[in-house]
């Protein structure tokens, strides 16, 4: 029973990459500089775009290039965030985040092409992961076959990732990653089923063991927090119905207490509202009821008289904020979920990857009032942070 022993891994999803350019300078830019602050190893978890996966597969000198990058700066990379498909930094991403979903060839093929880009950047019988969407958003359109397609497409995956492991000897595991309001949600009681009819499919074709060992999930703690999930008892359904949890996001939600007497926090919650990402919000009531709304909107939070929506105990939102913070001026986070998730993570019996994922910087509130702080400086806390509780987590199982 222990924590992964690999160097920590920060997402650098939070930098613009339509190109390799592109990725290469955020790279030398920002991941460097956060590894030279740093007293410890680190790697880079990168997301490559759609149109970066398609340069380097169609120019190896430009993966020769970037794996000398990596080198360069004393970076490693065992994990892909293959999640977002297309400009991530685009002025609106929101939805469209979930597209091409797992029902779409373009997403296979994609995951296909990352998987290999990855075996090349892995160490000889190096194992490595991809976190990946949830099937599909909810809010999008759907044909009636669609989660029979989209099993289909990832036991072609699994197949795929185990014919690498048997050329190379580099495994490489893909973790499905449960979203609020997402075909696979934040909430075990969604995602379990969806995971049995993908291994019954599995079993019919005779490939569940293949499907059970390169098809596991991807556990955002963020996202089980703002469904008000037990992140604890979470992960222990995962294990019991043998679904292998790949990779670990260490990530903090915003949450606002007692929103309809809180005027200072939906003051701040204003400051959150932004115009590129989806902010899933739930709220639970006295009685542990629990509604959502789609996204985060100035009209939810400024209605009067308040709603219903407005009279909960505490609302979360899908934002996610530093791990190093408890609270952000009148809003709390979801922390003490992070630590508590950590702290059974490590009582795992293999070591799921684990990586900070805070894409969120370029859109978090008040970030331009301490510019004395840049974003390496930034990043370099969330990792001493995590390496906190990571190391507060070893110790709890050693007790």
């Amino acid at each position: 029973m222990t924590l992964s022993s690999l160097p920590l891994s920060y997402c650098t999803n939070v930098h613009p990459g339509r190109t390799v350019a592109e990725v290469i300078d955020g790279l030398t830019t920002y991941s460097a500089e956060v590894r030279r602050l740093l007293s410890f190893p680190m790697a880079a978890g990168l997301w490559l775009s759609a149109s970066v996966v398609r340069e380097l597969t169609e120019n190896h000198a430009q993966l020769e290039q970037l794996a000398q990058t990596l080198w360069q700066h004393d970076l490693c990379c065992y994990t892909l965030n293959t999640f977002p498909f297309g400009d991530f930094h685009s002025d609106r991403v929101k939805e469209q985040v979930y597209l091409p979903d797992w029902a779409s060839s373009e997403r296979v093929n994609y995951t296909e092409q990352c998987a290999s880009i990855l075996s090349q950047l892995l160490p000889a019988g190096g194992e490595g992961s991809l976190s990946t969407v949830p099937l599909g958003g909810r809010m999008n359109w759907h044909d009636a076959d669609f989660h029979a397609v989209c099993f289909s497409h990832l036991i072609r995956t699994a197949k795929y990732l185990h014919q690498i492991f048997e050329t190379t000897g580099r495994r490489i595991r893909l973790g499905l990653e449960p979203e609020p309001m997402c075909e696979m949600s934040g909430t075990v009681e969604w995602t379990l089923p969806v995971f049995e009819r993908l291994f019954a499919q599995a079993e019919a074709l005779g490939c569940e063991a293949i499907v059970r060992e390169y098809i596991g999930a991807c556990f955002d703690v963020c996202h089980q927090a703002v469904e008000f999930e037990n992140v604890t008892e979470s992960i222990e359904l995962f294990v019991s119905r043998g679904i292998r949890i790949n990779k670990v996001h260490i990530t903090n939600a915003v949450e606002l207490l007692n929103p309809a007497e809180n005027a200072a926090g939906c003051q701040a919650l204003r400051d959150f509202v932004e115009p590129r990402y989806l902010h899933q919000t739930y709220a639970r009531f006295a009685d542990g009821r629990i509604e959502q709304r789609l996204d985060l909107t100035l009209e939810d939070i400024e209605r009067q008289p308040p709603d219903d929506f407005m009279k909960a105990t505490s609302w979360r939102v899908h934002f996610h904020v530093p791990i190093f913070a408890e609270s952000l001026g009148a809003l709390r986070t979801t922390r003490t979920d992070l630590a508590a998730a950590l702290k059974k993570v490590a009582t795992l019996n293999y070591a799921p990857h684990l990586e900070v994922e805070t894409y969120t910087w370029p859109v978090m509130p008040g970030e331009s009032a301490s510019p004395a702080l840049s974003l390496a400086d930034r990043i370099a806390h969330e990792l001493q942070s995590a390496a906190e509780l990571l190391r507060d987590a070893a110790e709890h199982e050693a007790h």
